[in-house]
């Protein structure tokens, strides 16, 4: 399957896209808000193309349920995450057999669940039903990013977004562009958490 089959979490009501709760935007807009020294609250899982790759990554995946689903029990994420497992839901690309299902609850229920996952900061966060296309939120970026004529590893990582959700590849030359910066600039600033971001969008492409 390419696309991820949604219709088990919305039918178990399960939280898997939540906005930042306390962060304030430092400007709001009709299809978003922008945060000028960014927000690390918004969580948009399965928001794109891009599946799970690695125990790691699903192992976030369900912490993150977890935390926006507190009420979730033992029983309840093993069963999701046998869901999410199984490749023909569109949601993985990796292999687990039952054993390593179950070592990864075992693993995710010893985290503290008060504890927000770790998450990447965000900067822009466009509404769910914006009605924009991809062009024009990818416009929308380049523009509110691109006015500060610097850019910090959350501008590349958010340029980043803005290129994969248009379909295209992730170049060092179109982040450049699209924050109006020399790829010097890119080069220097890109941190090695994102060169590995940028290398797992690719992939989907």
């Amino acid at each position: 399957m390419s696309h991820k089959n949604l219709e088990y979490l919305h039918r178990r009501r399960i939280v898997y896209r939540r906005g930042p709760i306390t962060d304030t935007p430092s400007e709001i807009f009709s299809w978003g808000n922008f945060y000028e020294n960014g927000t690390y609250e918004c969580y948009e899982l399965f928001r794109s193309k891009a599946k799970i790759t690695s125990y790691k990554s699903f192992k976030w995946h369900l912490l993150v349920l977890w935390y926006l689903n507190k009420k979730l029990t033992y029983d309840d994420i093993l069963e999701l995450t046998r869901y999410l497992a199984d490749k023909d839901n569109g949601f993985v690309v990796i292999k687990l057999n039952e054993s390593s299902i179950i070592n990864l609850v075992d693993e995710v229920f010893e985290k503290d669940l008060e504890a927000p996952p770790k998450n990447k900061m965000r900067k822009i966060i466009f509404k769910e039903y914006s009605g924009l296309t991809s062009t024009e939120k990818l416009k929308i970026v380049g523009s509110i990013i691109g006015r500060k004529k610097k850019a910090e590893a959350g501008d590349i990582y958010e340029a980043m977004l803005g290129i994969h959700d248009n379909n295209k590849k992730i170049t060092i030359s179109k982040i450049a562009n699209l924050l109006n910066v020399s790829t010097r600039t890119i080069y220097r600033n890109i941190t090695l958490e994102i060169k590995q971001e940028k290398m797992l969008l690719n992939e989907e492409v």
